[in-house]
Formats: C-alpha cells, sequence, structure tokens
C-alpha cells in the first residue's frame, strides 16, 4: 500500500493513495497520522490495506490525490540517521582530497544523526539564508521502522523495514568542513530534508525490492535538465537492513525512525562517474561532480544551487509509472 500525509497542522493528515498516485482516501479514522499507525503498527496495517483494497474497488469515498497538498509523509520523526552506503561517493570526495579511504570504511558503515524536528514538504522550497552556504541537494533511499530492539541482526532488521521514501537530503557544502574539523559532526551543513509525497510497503516494489535494496534508477533532475539516473542497488556497500542494524547497535530504535542511504553513486566503466550527456549515469548530487572536476582538472566547475534553481527527484517503475511521486523543491531566500 501507498500512504501520505496530508499537510494538517504538525504531523499531517493520514490518507491511503492509490498505486498510480491518482487517488486517495482518508485514513485519519483508522490512525490520525502515520506515525500514530507506526506506534501500532501490527494492528494498524491491516487495516489500512483493508482500506486500500476498498480504494481501489471504488468501495469509499475517493479525492484527487493532489502531491503537493503533501507534507512529508513523517513532518517530524523522533529519529534521522543517514549512513553512507555508496563508497564511490566517499572514495570521490576523499580523493579530490587527495586522503585515502580507511579500510574500516568498507565493514563499518557511516552514519550520522541529523536534524529531525522539521522536514520540508515534497514540493517545498529550501529555504536558505545565503547561497555562499553552498545549496546542494543529495538523492538517497530511506526506510521508516516500527520498533527495533538494540543488537539486532541483518537479518532481523530486514523484518522491521516497514515503509519506504526517497529523500532530498539537503547539505549545505560551504559550512560542513568547518564543522568537520571540530571533530563533532554535523549541525549547521545539514537542512531541512524533503522526502518522497508516499511512503509505500515493501511489497509495492515487487521483484524490485530483495529484502535490503531497489533494483532500480533513481532520477534526477536540475533545472528541467537530467542530472543523474543512478542504479540504487548498483554499488551499494551496505543494504538498508545492514544501515538499520548499524543504527540500532547500542540503542533501540523507536517506531517512526527514518534510516537513510547516504547519496546513491554509481561507478562508470570503473572509474569516475560520467554526466547523462556523455553516456554516463550521472549524479545525485552537486559535489561529487565537483569532485570529479577537481580530480579530472585540478579545479571545481559548477557551481552550488543558487536562488531560484529547481531539483527534481523521482523513481519509476519497470512501466515507467512513478512509484514514490515527485520530490521538487526550489531554492529560495528565507525571510523571517
Amino acid at each position: 500500500m501507498k500512504l501520505a500525509s496530508l499537510k494538517h497542522g504538525r504531523d499531517g493528515k493520514l490518507v491511503v493513495v492509490s498505486r498510480d498516485l491518482t487517488k486517495a482516501t482518508d485514513a485519519s479514522d483508522i490512525a490520525p497520522t502515520l506515525q500514530a499507525a507506526l506506534d501500532d503498527w501490527d494492528a494498524v496495517a491491516p487495516q489500512l490495506a483493508a482500506r486500500s483494497e476498498m480504494l481501489h474497488a471504488g468501495q469509499v469515498e475517493i479525492f484527487a490525490f493532489d502531491q503537493s497538498a503533501c507534507d512529508s509523509p513523517l513532518p517530524r520523526a523522533y529519529t534521522w540517521m543517514d549512513g553512507s552506503a555508496y563508497l564511490n561517493h566517499v572514495e570521490l570526495v576523499r580523493k579530490a582530497r587527495g586522503v585515502e579511504v580507511p579500510e574500516s570504511f568498507y565493514s563499518d558503515p557511516l552514519m550520522y544523526q541529523g536534524g529531525s524536528d522539521t522536514f520540508i514538504g515534497p514540493r517545498d522550497p529550501i529555504l536558505a539564508l545565503d547561497e555562499s552556504h553552498g545549496i546542494d541537494m543529495e538523492a538517497e533511499l530511506t526506510v521508516i521502522t516500527d520498533d527495533v530492539p538494540m543488537g539486532v541482526s541483518v537479518q532481523d532488521a530486514a523484518d522491521h523495514i516497514k515503509l519506504i521514501m526517497l529523500v532530498n537530503d539537503v547539505s549545505l557544502r560551504g559550512l560542513i568542513p568547518n564543522e568537520l574539523r571540530k571533530g563533532f559532526g554535523f549541525v549547521h551543513g545539514k537542512a531541512s530534508s524533503a522526502f518522497s509525497p508516499v511512503a509505500v510497503t515493501p511489497d509495492e516494489l515487487g521483484g524490485a525490492w530483495d529484502g535490503g535494496t531497489i533494483d532500480l534508477p533513481l532520477l534526477v533532475d536540475y533545472n528541467g535538465k537530467p542530472f543523474g539516473k543512478a542504479n540504487v542497488k548498483t554499488d551499494m556497500t551496505f543494504n538498508m537492513a545492514e544501515l538499520v542494524a548499524h543504527a540500532a547497535k547500542t540503542r533501540e530504535l523507536c517506531a517512526g525512525s527514518i534510516i537513510g542511504s547516504g547519496t546513491v553513486s554509481n561507478k562508470f566503466e570503473g572509474s569516475e562517474g560520467k554526466k547523462i550527456e556523455d553516456g554516463g549515469v550521472g549524479y545525485s548530487c552537486i559535489a561529487e561532480i565537483r569532485m570529479i572536476e577537481k580530480i579530472q582538472t585540478g579545479d571545481f566547475i559548477t557551481p552550488f544551487m543558487s536562488f531560484g534553481d529547481t531539483v527534481g527527484i523521482e523513481m519509476n517503475d519497470a512501466a515507467g509509472k512513478s512509484i514514490f511521486g515527485r520530490i521538487e523543491n526550489k531554492v529560495q531566500k528565507y525571510k523571517a
């Protein structure tokens, strides 16, 4: 089934969405919000699944689904942890700095805990104070869990993945280096993220989902032009079940925890990536193309995002139909 949260108060109003993303029906009588549904998932999920079947059979009141009316499926969350499952991305960043990737990175995932008190809607603007902050998109895969026990195995962690989403993990690249030099993690360098209009249960993905990743390309466009189409499964060092298990290594995860894959990144012919127009699969963030430019030419060429720039992120099934709906964020100057 597919679930969304219409803009309503702080935590949205839960609706069930049709598989083709054209219709929806109210589900707030079952659970007022997605977080409430996740808090009692074993009891609530069958009711939501039944409502989904009634929606497709035309047995409930139906309205047109408007993605622009959506908030993030979880407008705020108890936990948002983002990993770095694609070591190609890490290798490029460090290679541009002339630094080797530590061997431990290939067996022990990188992960940070981000701000989860405010997410932006899938069609809301990215608000920024200054272009000099280095505004960048990061197209990623994310999952939402139910309650996860501490020390969970990778195999069992897969069973705790209840919903899947996409995310634009907005980064302020100009602020990150100084924060990392302090040795205490991100705060200012990570702005509010934007998640896909719809969260879907794993069964909706059919054979494309293998319990830990999706064998489909993640489509990114930038100012109306194709920018990236990297395959989520290709070159993925750690799958989502492994990242969930890593997040729960020393703590329990509460229902509604969101775990991210990090920037989706593919190698090209065993080396650095290439732009789509040059026959490659492109990129899921601007930083990566800048790193390749630095490696190849000695200089950064592509600028980060400016006010007025727009990024789109989407994933289509094998038939070319959107699975999660479209993230589309335009950068705007913040005014209090």
